[in-house]
């Protein structure tokens, strides 16, 4: 028999469901969960919850979904200390330092690449983070993006093929569009869900990056894009041409490209979701996303954390939320909506029956609507305005993924 789960006794629950309550997020006060197994069962106020075979008592606490971090690069090898050094002696940031980790990652074996992966996972899940994606892009040769494609797998959520990072040194251009659109695609397909290129300066140009994104849909591949980070370019423009899933960084945005991403939202329709990196923006000095503009426009908005050993090496997705409300404008409640049921629309997981890379068919996340995956983190603080109030400190207090509890 399924045993459920009640978390009773909730002092401020956000859902992402406003049906279920409150304003944004659809919050609820002295609220309650319950879980069957690996879904949610019920929500409500806690005077009206069920009877459950086991018993949570939340004592006053925050309640919300647990974070979905829609952009990472986690298979790697190496350290970059002495870049980011530089960088805040005041060099500027421009890629070049991708490559350090690429000789890294090709020399490690795969075992030591599986248990930087599960250390890194490990650090999520103790801040809250129940769903994660994570990129190849540190290999670019087939062999390794491949294995890098099967390491991901291991941990993550989803896998996304990014062999379009950069062209690897002594490699020629034209030769290494045709391996990463030929040879390098046909062997990753199977082990990925989507294909991403870096559409900027030093990386790939606007032909190149069309050439790309048409090889990931021959394939039946989603896509998304790393664009505009480093100064003004077509990756937001394409992204939404293409209808990709995210265009990713975002720090230098036109009017129109504004416009462009909100209108890909109209007359119903899905969208390009904006995801903007907040610990990627101050770890490389360049300007915050317009994350605020981006939503008063009507884009849909993602936060992730761009977890990479070069310009964000962190995992903390409540960090980020607190940058997002101090810094970039947003209230408290848009910025916990943007790193769960944002990000979970980044990747494509707002219904039910989408595919791990395990092959498992999956219930929607980002939200604690009935049915949805039942992932959850508790806070130690009465509400999530305590995420930016008190910037910085760990108040991660329980979380439970897919109905096992892991914090």
């Amino acid at each position: 028999m399924t045993r459920t789960l009640l978390i009773d006794n909730i002092g401020e629950l956000t859902t992402n469901d406003e049906s279920l309550g409150d304003g944004l997020g659809g919050r609820l006060a002295d609220a309650a969960v319950v879980f069957e197994g690996n879904r949610v069962a019920w929500v409500g106020p806690a005077s009206q919850a069920p009877a459950a075979d086991d018993r949570f008592d939340a004592a006053g606490r925050a309640v919300l979904p647990g974070w979905v971090d829609s952009h990472t690069h986690m298979v790697f090898a190496g350290d970059r200390t002495a870049e980011f050094e530089a960088r805040m002696a005041g060099e500027s940031y421009a890629a070049g330092g991708i490559n350090v980790t690429v000789d890294a990652t090709r020399a490690a074996t795969d075992e030591a690449l599986a248990a930087n992966l599960g250390r890194l996972v490990a650090e999520a899940r103790r801040d809250g983070t129940t769903t994660m994606e994570t990129k190849t892009g540190y290999g670019l040769t087939v062999a390794d993006e491949e294995r890098s494609a099967r390491v991901a797998a291991l941990h993550a959520d989803a896998v996304t093929f990014l062999g379009a990072h950069v062209v690897p040194a002594g490699a020629g251009p034209a030769d290494y569009l045709d391996l990463v659109t030929g040879e390098m695609l046909d062997a990753v397909a199977p082990l990925v869900s989507a294909v991403d290129v870096f559409c900027e300066t030093g990386a790939f140009d606007e032909a190149q990056t069309r050439r790309i994104l048409e090889s990931a849909s021959a394939k039946g591949l989603a896509t998304r894009v790393h664009g505009n980070q480093l100064g003004h370019g077509p990756g937001a423009r394409l992204a939404v041409e293409h209808g990709s899933l995210s265009v990713d960084h975002l720090g230098f945005l036109t009017d129109a490209d504004i416009e462009a991403l909100a209108g890909s939202w109209a007359h119903g329709e899905r969208g390009t979701v904006a995801t903007v990196l907040p610990a990627c923006d101050l770890s490389t000095r360049m300007p915050l996303a317009p994350a605020r503009q981006l939503l008063d426009a009507g884009a849909q908005l993602a936060i992730a954390s761009n977890c990479n050993p070069g310009t964000s090496y962190t995992s903390s997705m409540g960090f980020c939320v607190a940058t997002a409300v101090l810094q970039m404008g947003l209230t408290v409640q848009e910025a916990v909506r943007a790193a769960t049921l944002g990000g979970a629309t980044a990747l494509g997981m707002t219904e039910d029956g989408w595919v791990d890379p395990r092959g498992t068919r999956q219930p929607r996340v980002g939200t604690l609507g009935v049915g949805a995956r039942a992932d959850l983190q508790l806070l130690d603080a009465p509400s999530v305005t305590h995420l930016a109030y008190r910037p910085g400190m760990r108040l991660t207090g329980a979380v439970w993924r897919a109905g096992e509890r892991l914090v």
